[in-house]
């Protein structure tokens, strides 16, 4: 089998992206019917209605102006027929920013709002006991092979140095004792 013949054998993939994919959501068109200079997105309907009522309003204010109010609500309809904030929808960004100011402030964890936990009482006890005295290791005297080996003094006492601020508390409260019995 040749490759055209391959590729004749082959199903054809057609594409068809219709107007709805093309176009961003509007309102105003139902079938072939179609509002005056529509069909309209919801940003623009949101300022034609927002605009006349503001227009309506305070026509005491800008009635000397003429039309150039009119002209200008009717530009602004016409400039928010493509708005997009960070990509998306002027509604869907509003939405956005509502949703983030309504979250719990720490966030959340697993879907769920992140909360603290309860405080609980912390129990125990401990016991502060003093340092086993180490008893100091003689030194090993030295003796050739012939002679037996030099017994070995008696140990001394010997105090531990104290090496943290707990061992000299520990010291200086057992020396205080001892001089309070003397």
């Amino acid at each position: 089998m040749s490759a055209t013949a391959a590729a004749a054998a082959r199903p054809r993939v057609a594409r068809v992206y219709t107007a709805a994919r093309r176009h961003p959501w509007v309102l105003g068109k139902l079938g072939d019917w179609v509002i005056w200079f529509g069909p309209y997105t919801p940003a623009q309907l949101v300022v034609m209605g927002g605009g006349a009522l503001l227009l309506i309003k305070t026509y005491p204010w800008w009635s000397w102006l003429g039309p150039v109010p009119i002209v200008v609500w009717l530009v602004s309809i016409w400039a928010v027929r493509g708005a997009k904030i960070g990509g998306r929808s002027p509604f869907t960004a509003a939405f956005g920013w509502l949703a983030l100011l309504a979250q719990h402030p720490a966030g959340r964890i697993g879907g769920r709002p992140a909360r603290d936990r309860r405080p609980s009482m912390l129990t125990g006890a401990f016991v502060i006991e003093p340092a086993p005295a180490a008893a100091a290791v003689p030194a090993r005297a030295v003796t050739s092979r012939r002679s037996s080996p030099a017994p070995a003094p008696a140990a001394a006492a010997v105090r531990p140095v104290p090496v943290s601020g707990l061992a000299q508390l520990l010291r200086d409260a057992e020396t205080s004792q001892t001089a309070g019995r003397l």
